[in-house]
């Protein structure tokens, strides 16, 4: 047995964790591909691999909130991932992988570890506790599904390795189908029955891309070691099972469809373990349940390997002595939120002077509460940054907002997890989640946790398909908002309060998807609304721009175009096609200045800058600058938009393509106000029409509908009784 070199990966913005050490064990030829996630003084705890059907990615919901608590160690079982795929079915028998097992925990230095394993991973693990007690601290097995004498009706009578002729059902899992052309089709069937529960779309999506990562024969091999055929030597877990001495957790959904519960009760049974039946779950409980699931992981292995705590002090303060405190989370895509929502607690202060306002946040928007000196609660350091994540989805000017939201799964499992562990001691009166969609969607899921007050707040309701989705990107869309519908008709006391930053007529008039209701008319019976909220003074703004446009070196006699992208660095090739134009705009409009900005996530020193432009980095209170501009070039993000509004400045937006909160929910709002001039990217493209359209606009009158003023006090005081 051999070690590959170890190594420090490069941090992925799309991964819950990253773990501290990748390395290769090799084994009798086969390299086995490891990650460990370092916590020093704790108990380790080791994902086993399942089918080689799908890689340690499987994982990805665990392993960000377990690496918080414990040292965690993840593999690629032989034939999936990054290990290698040997030939034949010898290679792939139980006693190969609970080997692999023992290999990598040698590899990563672990003397003892907590074993947790799905479906086929939990007879590997019962080798290992039964042949090698000391290394297994403790087993818990999800969803169980091979090696004992279990009736699994509607598949038993179904040959493997025989050809058939039917190719319906449980007849697609079989040797010849597989290897005849018929794999994608086995493929989505099973992962069809995996996920039983409604709205799996994500998961199965996941898991048939994985399946797609191994070829049909790899699969064959796997199959054919684990069920004893093509010359591999099968053995019953049922004696291992009984012979095991570890405490023992099982986990099994009361509507699994791979195997059915009759299998977590034997386990259960032979191995004196603890049982935990998932009403309604079916065969993926990690990846639909995490929430669940992880906490369940966590109970067992402080249970079973307990940490020695130093000893600390707790203070219980009376209920009607407590100095209220809110607990305030606002979504980092962007700095829009945090703007409005400094604006919405300093409000809440006025209202309730008493209160204490804590944040949970991320990059960038903690500049904006450091500038407002807010108290960032020390937590917020375990997020995962969901801006970094946005802008690694998206390509030149073009974000798919709802596929890149939908590929932020782990990040939101993750975040959420946070929150959980943050909120679990109760000392909050009231949560505002500001577009927190992670808290929002698990609470629905888990509504247990709640255990405070929370306060909802968005200003878009629904997702939309963009056209060139086609009806997968339509059913995709609706499903998720049938969901969401759902979940707010049975948990309606999850939120206490479902604020939208604006007016009813604000809300697109379309359906949220065939069969389902109108997006303004579910809203309007939804939702309270605090009409928009800007978060700043107009008046006190406009009487600074002289100050403003001094500091920046701009005569009287010269016009000033602003040009910004918001808080992200995704909209740095807008600015680049601005910069190019600039010459040209300046032809036609000679006394125009331009001032640039970067953001604080753009490197200023990598944009080009032409005569008569100046680029800046981030700039607190963009507002001040919005107020001292003539014309604005910006992009289609609701908060820029509606703060020029606000100002009664005219401006070009161009939205992202493929984002469809910009190019239906922010236009139809812009639409309403009569406010900018809508140019789609293409016509960016071309440094002239860009010049064109902020001239034309530069020379515009504006006669906007007047934004609220008030919006902030407002949505205070619809929070205010809640803490």
């Amino acid at each position: 047995m051999s070690h590959g070199p170890a190594a420090a990966p490069v941090p992925h913005p799309s991964r819950a964790a990253t773990p501290d050490v990748e390395g290769v064990v090799e084994r009798d030829g086969v390299r086995i591909a490891y990650a460990v996630h370092e916590r020093a003084g704790a108990p380790t705890v080791v994902l086993v691999p399942t089918w080689a059907i799908v890689p340690s990615r499987f994982w990805k919901a665990q392993v960000g909130y377990l690496a918080r608590h414990f040292r965690v160690v993840t593999f690629d079982g032989r034939g999936s991932g990054a290990s290698s795929r040997p030939e034949g079915a010898a290679a792939y028998t139980d006693t190969e992988y609970a080997a692999d097992v023992l290999a990598v925990l040698d590899a990563t230095g672990t003397d003892a570890a907590v074993l947790v394993s799905l479906s086929c991973g939990a007879a590997w693990a019962v080798h290992v506790a039964a042949r090698h007690p000391s290394r297994v601290l403790g087993l818990v097995a999800i969803a169980p599904s091979c090696g004992m004498n279990v009736p699994t009706p509607g598949r038993d009578h179904v040959p493997w390795d025989e050809p058939l002729d039917s190719t319906q059902g449980w007849a697609t899992y079989n040797k010849h189908y597989w290897l005849g052309g018929g794999y994608d089709d086995f493929v989505e069937f099973f992962f069809g029955r995996m996920f039983s529960e409604p709205h799996s779309t994500k998961q199965v999506e996941d898991c048939v891309a994985w399946a797609h990562e191994i070829t049909p024969q790899v699969l064959v091999d796997s199959t054919a070691g684990r069920l004893g055929c093509d010359g591999a030597v099968c053995e019953s877990i049922e004696p291992l099972a009984r012979a095991v001495r570890c405490p023992v957790l099982v986990v099994h959904g009361s509507d699994d469809r791979i195997r059915p519960l009759a299998f977590g009760e034997r386990l259960a049974e032979l191995t004196r373990g603890e049982l935990v039946v998932l009403d309604g779950a079916g065969h993926g409980p990690p990846a639909r349940d995490p929430v669940r699931v992880n906490h369940l992981i966590r109970e067992f292995t402080e249970r079973v390997a307990p940490t020695p705590r130093p000893a600390s002090r707790r203070t219980w303060t009376h209920a009607a002595r407590r100095t209220p405190r809110v607990l305030y989370l606002s979504s980092p895509i962007g700095l829009g939120h945090a703007q409005r929502d400094v604006a919405i607690a300093a409000a809440l202060r006025e209202a309730r002077p008493d209160v204490q306002v804590d944040w949970l946040a991320q990059h960038p928007v903690t500049r904006v509460l450091a500038q407002h000196g807010e108290r960032v609660h020390p937590a917020s350091a375990w997020l995962r940054n969901e801006s970094g994540h946005i802008e690694h989805e998206a390509g030149e000017h073009d974000l798919h907002a709802f596929g890149a939201v939908r590929r932020m799964d782990e990040i939101l499992v993750n975040n959420f997890m946070v929150f959980a562990d943050v909120v679990a001691d109760g000392e909050y009166d009231l949560v505002v989640g500001d577009e927190a969609w992670d808290v929002d969607h698990h609470l629905h899921e888990n509504p247990e946790l709640k255990r405070f007050s929370f306060a909802w707040l968005t200003d878009f309701v629904g997702w939309l398909p963009m056209p060139d989705g086609g009806a997968r990107e339509a059913a995709l869309t609706a499903d998720y908002n049938a969901e969401m519908i759902e979940q707010r008709a049975r948990f309606a006391r999850v939120r206490d309060r479902s604020v939208f930053v604006g007016s009813l007529d604000d809300v697109v008039d379309v359906p949220f998807g065939p069969g389902l209701p109108s997006i303004r008319s579910w809203t309007a019976d939804n939702y309270d609304f605090a009409g928009y909220v800007t978060g700043f003074d107009a008046g006190a703004a406009a009487a600074g721009a002289a100050d403003v446009r001094a500091s920046l070196g701009v005569r009287d006699d010269e016009r000033l175009c602003v040009v910004t992208v918001g808080g992200s660095g995704v909209g740095a090739p807008l600015l680049r096609r601005v910069l190019d134009a600039v010459p040209a705009a300046r032809a036609m409009v000679p006394d125009l200045r331009f001032v640039v900005v970067a953001g604080p996530r753009i490197d200023p020193a990598s944009l080009p800058v032409p005569d008569g432009a100046t680029v800046l980095g981030y700039v607190p209170d963009l507002y001040r600058l919005s107020a001292a501009c003539d014309v604005a070039v910006v992009q289609g993000g609701l908060t820029t938009c509606m703060e020029l509004t606000a100002l009664r400045k005219p401006f070009v937006y161009v939205p992202l393509r493929h984002h469809f909160e910009q190019t239906y929910h922010v236009r139809a709002r812009l639409d309403r106000y009569g406010a900018g001039r809508h140019l789609p990217y293409v016509d960016a493209l071309d440094p002239d029409g860009l010049a064109e359209a902020v001239a034309k606009e530069a020379a515009r009158e504006v006669a906007y509908r007047p934004v609220e003023t008030d919006g902030a006090a407002r949505a205070a005081a619809m929070l205010a009784g809640l803490v």
